[in-house]
This record gives C-alpha cells, sequence and structure tokens, in this order.
C-alpha cells in the first residue's frame, strides 16, 4: 500500500474507533434508560411467547427466545459497564419480577414435570412413601383427579425420581394448595431466596449487585422456573447460600446447604470440591450425616426403592448406552473403526472431575477466594460430560455468571434452549446434531478464549466483566 494511502487510513480508521468509544460512553450514561427499554421489550416478548401451545409452535417459540437472548446480553454488556446505582439495582430486580408474573398464571407449556411434583405431595399427605407406587397404580386410585393425574409424565411405568428433600417441599408446598400456580409460585419464592443470597456475596466481594442481572434476566430462569415451575429453582437457592456460607467461613452451614441443593437435585454435589476448605471436615461430615438423615424417612422402601425411577431414567435418556454423552457420541461417529464403551466413558469423566478437584484442592492457599470461580469451572466441566437432554439442567450455572461472566457459558445456557427442538427432531442422529450446535461453539469459544489469554483466566466478556477479587 502507497505511504500517502496508509497515512490517510490511519486517521480515519482512528476517527472511526473515537466515534465508536464516544457512541458507548454516551449510551452508559444513559445505561438506565436502556435497561427500561430492553426489560419492557422483553416484557412484550414474554407475553407473546404464550401463544405457543404445542410442537408445531416450537420453531416460532425459538425465534422468539433468540430475541429474548439478544435483548439479555444487551442488558448485561450495559449492566456490566454502568455505573453502580440503587436505581440500576432496582430496576433489575423490579423486571426480574415482571418477567416472572407475566408466566407465573400460565400453563407450563415447555414441561410436565410439575405435575408430577404435586402428585407426588397428595401421595405424601395421604400418608404413603412416594417412592413405593406408580400413579396408575391401583393403591393410589382413590388419589385420582381429572386436571392433576392425567397429566403426569410416566405416570404407567415410572415412580417419582427427585431425592428426599424435594419431596418434603412438594409436600408442604401442596398442604396450602394443589395448584399449579401454587407450585410455581414456590419455585419463584426460592429464586427470590436466591436472589438474596447472591446479592449479600455481590456486596461481600465488593462488586456491583445489580450484576444480578445476569442471573435474574436470563431467559432460562424466567422459562424453566416462572414458566414451567421446575425444581432446579430450590436446588439453586441452597446453591447461592452454599456460596454465601462459604464465604463467610461456615463449615456447618456450607455444609448443610450443599447437601440440601443435593438432597434437591443430585449433581449439586459435584461442587464439593470448589467449597471444601483443605484440612477441615465439618463441612463434608456435615453434608453426609444431612444427606443420610434425610433418606431415613423413605427407607421403607429399602435402599434401592428410595432411588425411584433414577435407574429406568438412566436407561431412557440414553446414559447406560452412551448416547446423551455428547463426547462420547462424537468419539464414536469418528472414521477410527471401533466403539468405545459406555463404561469407559464414564471412567473417563471421573478421572476428569477428580484430576480437576486435586488441581482445586493443590492450588488453594490461605485467604482463597476464588471458589466460586471453581464452582463454575467444576459444574460447567460436569454438564459438559453429562450432555442432559433438557434445558433446565443448565439453568445451575447461573448463578456463578454474576461473578464470572464467562462468555462461553454464556452461550452454553442460551443455546441450551435448542433441546426443545426435540420435540420435533428426536432420533439419536437428529439429537447428536442440535447437541453439536450447543457444545462445538462453547467449546471453541472457550479454547480461543484461553489461547488469546484476553483475560486473567479467559472466561471473560470485556473490559467490564470484572472478576472476584481473590
Amino acid at each position: 500500500m502507497p505511504s500517502c494511502a496508509l497515512g490517510e487510513t490511519l486517521p480515519t480508521e482512528l476517527s472511526a474507533m473515537k466515534r465508536v468509544r464516544a457512541t458507548m460512553a454516551f449510551l452508559l450514561k444513559r445505561s438506565n434508560l436502556l435497561l427500561i427499554l430492553f426489560g419492557c421489550v422483553s416484557l412484550i416478548i414474554f407475553f407473546w411467547s404464550l401463544r405457543a401451545h404445542s410442537s408445531a409452535d416450537m420453531p416460532w417459540f425459538l425465534r422468539l427466545v433468540l430475541i429474548e437472548s439478544v435483548l439479555f446480553i444487551a442488558a448485561s454488556w450495559v449492566t456490566l459497564r454502568a455505573q453502580a446505582k440503587r436505581s440500576t439495582l432496582l430496576i433489575v430486580i423490579s423486571f426480574a419480577a415482571l418477567f416472572r408474573l407475566s408466566l407465573l398464571f400460565a400453563p407450563p407449556y415447555l414441561s410436565d414435570d410439575i405435575y408430577r411434583y404435586i402428585w407426588d405431595g397428595r401421595v405424601q399427605a395421604a400418608g404413603i412413601n412416594p417412592y413405593r407406587y406408580i400413579p396408575a397404580d391401583p393403591a393410589l386410585a382413590a388419589l385420582r383427579d381429572d386436571k392433576i393425574y392425567p397429566l403426569i409424565n410416566r405416570r404407567d411405568y415410572a415412580r417419582t425420581i427427585y431425592p428426599p428433600l424435594a419431596e418434603a417441599i412438594f409436600f408442604l408446598t401442596t398442604r396450602i394448595s394443589e395448584s399449579v400456580t401454587w407450585m410455581k409460585a414456590t419455585m419463584i419464592m426460592f429464586e427470590g431466596l436466591a436472589i438474596w443470597a447472591l446479592l449479600q456475596l455481590l456486596g461481600s466481594f465488593g462488586l456491583p449487585r445489580q450484576r444480578i442481572v445476569l442471573y435474574a434476566w436470563h431467559p432460562l430462569t424466567v422459562w424453566e422456573f416462572a414458566g414451567s415451575g421446575h425444581v432446579d429453582a430450590i436446588a439453586i437457592a441452597f446453591i447461592s447460600l452454599a456460596l454465601l456460607a462459604r464465604h463467610r467461613n461456615g463449615k456447618v452451614a456450607t455444609g448443610l446447604a450443599l447437601a440440601s441443593a443435593t438432597l434437591v437435585k443430585l449433581f449439586p454435589v459435584a461442587l464439593l470440591p470448589a467449597l471444601y476448605k483443605r484440612g477441615g471436615w465439618k463441612m463434608p461430615l456435615v453434608s453426609l450425616v444431612t444427606i443420610v438423615v434425610a433418606y431415613l424417612p423413605y427407607l421403607g422402601v429399602g435402599p434401592r426403592g428410595v432411588l425411584g425411577f433414577l435407574p429406568g431414567y438412566a436407561r431412557e435418556r440414553g446414559i447406560v448406552n452412551g448416547e446423551q454423552f455428547f463426547l462420547l457420541a462424537a468419539a464414536r461417529r469418528l472414521p477410527l473403526g471401533f466403539h468405545i464403551p459406555t463404561s469407559a466413558f464414564i471412567i473417563f469423566a471421573i478421572l476428569v472431575l477428580a484430576l480437576l478437584a486435586i488441581w482445586m484442592l493443590r492450588t488453594q492457599t490461605t485467604g482463597h477466594e476464588n471458589y466460586v470461580a471453581n464452582a463454575l469451572i467444576i459444574a460447567t466441566v460436569f454438564t459438559v460430560l453429562l450432555s442432559p437432554d433438557f434445558p433446565w439442567y443448565f439453568a445451575w450455572l447461573l448463578p456463578f455468571l454474576c461473578f464470572v461472566p464467562s462468555a462461553p457459558v454464556i452461550y452454553l445456557t442460551l443455546s441450551s434452549f435448542l433441546l426443545y427442538l426435540t420435540w420435533i427432531y428426536w432420533t439419536d442422529a437428529q439429537v447428536f446434531r442440535i447437541k453439536a450446535l450447543i457444545y462445538l461453539p462453547a467449546l471453541l469459544l472457550a479454547a480461543l478464549i484461553f489461547a488469546l489469554k484476553s483475560r486473567r483466566d479467559g472466561m471473560f466478556i470485556g473490559k467490564g466483566s470484572q472478576m472476584i477479587p481473590g
């Protein structure tokens, strides 16, 4: 390029950069107005989304979710870079509440799990162990109705799958009301507890509390908890309490909260290495004792009986044959001419998680406060290895984003909505292609960020994505 052309190009490029920076500064000065705009548009789309009723509506619904995701990313970008203000936090919390109210009174569209929750509460109220019978068993005929029973999934062959604390909450909730709305309201109340704990932790770390937008405005939390009423909201509440208790050095409280999360959904036990303080014994002991004690009231069906439908679920979802695991399914599709056993992949996954745990324990130092980042790492690795078939299994990653706004994890959680396409495309080959759209870009993005070393551990969005101290 001639020198004169180069000399003309550089000032032009610098001028364009200055204009972009000036525009960004102008927008950030009006961050509250932008958030109100994003919130209002999102609220309209949540209401509009309620027009979906069947699998035929799924492509249209996912287009709306894409718009919601873009608005969420824009709102997160603005919030992370805006000056910390009480008014901004108030806007974030207010719209988070409005989003949930927009879906609270609508019947669940994306899942029917909530009907099993209500049924399990009703069964326990009748003095019957929920792990004993399938809903279609004649012993439960007197409990059937025309509103809940016909909508229970797997009612003809599956006992309940939910751990004891979830069952206890189902019982308590249904003693107030056996309505879908009230069960969803219970999940939203636990979300409120999670948000409170996360706000306390953000303040303790010296981070702007308005970063709660990364959890509270995420479309996954709105749809899966206010929309479908999934029990994962309870697990997230106890995970958030465990993070807060760990920061406050409450070993007993941390163990109790982590055990409670595990007694709602089993997978939070994977967070133990991140929350454990080397040399301590109270936290793991309290967790173990809490879990054992919680199972005692249900042991009338035997140790295997309290697992409920879990073994059958493992077969049904492709865990036994290995098709659920994306990495294993991908390896089997390579032109290598051999079939990798599922057991070999499970051993590999356990080794990966064990090595991560050892690394976390070995790198711990006095005053170690980076446990939230470690929790995000091990939870994300666990999720990728497991490769669940349903979007709500990704929701437990979201509380950590308030502290470590990881771009790959944001993509992973938003793209998990693609799993609803399995309503239409359900063969192993089709499900594999859908999962490839979720996991491959996330893995490539993580590798790219790590290679470029754009941030301290290669997991951040940009200048405003400050990580927790420590």
